[in-house]
């Protein structure tokens, strides 16, 4: 396994140490970030994820093991690699123990330590180059949490807005894994009347003479069966559902003998299903059935980092050979889309893309074919054209102080609906000028 492509986190305070390992480190191939502190390392840790972390046993503000134990606590941690004076291994060997992954000892040969790093990532997957469902840290990890479940037969729940690319992931899940090659059964709850939703779902007994109907369970094979907005089931519906899952068979209505379900349920909801379960709209034992391993989509305006990846996604999306087509999306257009809150996710923005590229007559894309509700008449006076930059930070402004309101002021509240972290929420707000006392 090479080390070529690989991002590795560095907590070293010694300068010609430092300077050491980021050189052998960058000859093999990798990006080293370098952090010197334990606080500076645990601001980073809490924003990032590398494919490994080279630390330091002493810190100038601590100890690196402690930093492990701090950070293991409630988050998911890449492997660890501590370096350490002959007369720490004792805590060395403690917090390998406890999950780190391995030490080395001072001094050490650069050879054999790069092969330590090696084999302490060699079961992780390499990076992907390019981005499949955005380029934010957000949908980064959504994808190596799919990459991590993809051949589990583990039931999984996709939450998040309408329109926020839920089964996007759900067939981004079934392309990675081993049933890829299998179908993908799709099935909307909230299409199908009740009345006729067990026979759809199960299949029935066919009346004499006639053959079964073969119901979206039976079709799946040892594919996906996927259940998009299952909050809308019936609760008769809900029922059978709980045996295909925990049992793992189920009847066709009218049926006498049980069929075996080969496949994998992926199921998504808009809808808070812990309040429906409350209300007792949902059945408790089906919930913590499905929510077994659960993805939550952050919606569009909360991930803007998203917004001018998708919109060069949908330029070449929908752009056919033969079409005089618009050339590119022009940054007035870009900076207009950055400062929209995207009510209807990214849904919305790809009807706006669509209709942008069938109707306009020029080369470019502009303010005026993307959002044709918001044009205006022509001014002489001369406009303040905004930076990326600028439209980003006031889009994250808008954000926090629009969470800070919803949850009257609470930090860590606020930090857990932007799915960030208490630490980065300071930092942003800190930076944007953003009070902390915001109501």
């Amino acid at each position: 396994m090479q080390l070529e492509g690989r991002v590795i986190g560095l907590i070293e305070d010694d300068a010609v140490m430092g300077e050491s390992l980021v050189q052998g480190l960058t000859l093999e191939g990798c990006r080293v970030d370098w952090w010197k502190s334990k606080q500076e390392a645990q601001r980073a840790l809490l924003a990032s994820s590398p494919d490994l972390v080279i630390c330091d046993l002493r810190l100038p503000d601590g100890r690196g093991d402690e930093l492990f134990y701090e950070l293991a606590a409630n988050n998911t941690l890449p492997p660890f690699l501590f370096v350490t004076a002959y007369g720490d291994i004792d805590q060395a060997v403690a917090v390998m123990r406890a999950g780190a992954g391995d030490y080395v000892t001072k001094p050490f040969e650069m050879v054999s330590f790069i092969e330590r790093a090696r084999t302490l990532i060699r079961r992780a997957p390499v990076s992907r180059s390019e981005a499949v469902l955005g380029v934010s840290d957000a949908m980064r990890k959504i994808e190596t949490m799919l990459e991590r479940i993809k051949d589990s037969i583990t039931p999984v729940l996709i939450t998040g807005e309408t329109g926020v690319g839920k089964e996007v992931c759900a067939r981004f899940l079934h392309g990675l894994s081993v049933r890829s090659k299998e179908p993908f059964m799709a099935v909307n709850c909230a299409a199908i009347p009740s009345a006729v939703m067990e026979r759809e779902l199960f299949g029935s007994r066919g009346a004499s003479g006639q053959a079964f109907h073969h119901g979206f369970a039976e079709r799946a094979r040892n594919g996906i069966l996927f259940l998009d907005e299952v909050s809308e089931l019936a609760p008769s519906v809900q029922a059978m559902l709980l045996r295909l899952v925990e049992a793992r068979e189920f009847h066709r209505v009218g049926g006498e003998q049980a069929l075996q379900f080969r496949g994998r349920i992926v199921c998504t909801s808009s809808r808070n299903l812990m309040l429906l379960v409350e209300q007792q709209k949902f059945r408790a034992d089906l919930f913590y059935r499905i929510n077994v391993v659960t993805i939550d989509v952050s919606p569009l305006r909360s991930r803007p980092d998203d917004i001018p990846w998708l919109i060069e996604q949908f330029l070449g999306q929908f752009v056919r050979p033969d079409q005089k087509a618009p050339r590119a999306v022009s940054t007035l257009a870009h900076d207009m889309a950055l400062g929209h809150d995207w009510p209807g996710n990214v849904r919305e923005l790809r009807n706006h893309m669509e209709r942008a590229i069938a109707l306009t007559q020029t080369e470019w894309i502009m303010p005026s074919d993307l959002f044709p509700d918001r044009s205006k008449p022509a001014t002489s006076e001369p406009q303040h054209i905004a930076t990326l930059s600028e439209v980003r930070d006031a889009a994250e402004r808008r954000q926090i102080e629009r969470a800070l309101k919803e949850t009257h002021g609470h930090i860590h509240e606020a930090a857990i609906r932007l799915g960030v972290s208490r630490t980065t929420l300071w930092e942003k707000m800190r930076r944007l000028h953003v009070a902390a006392e915001h109501s």
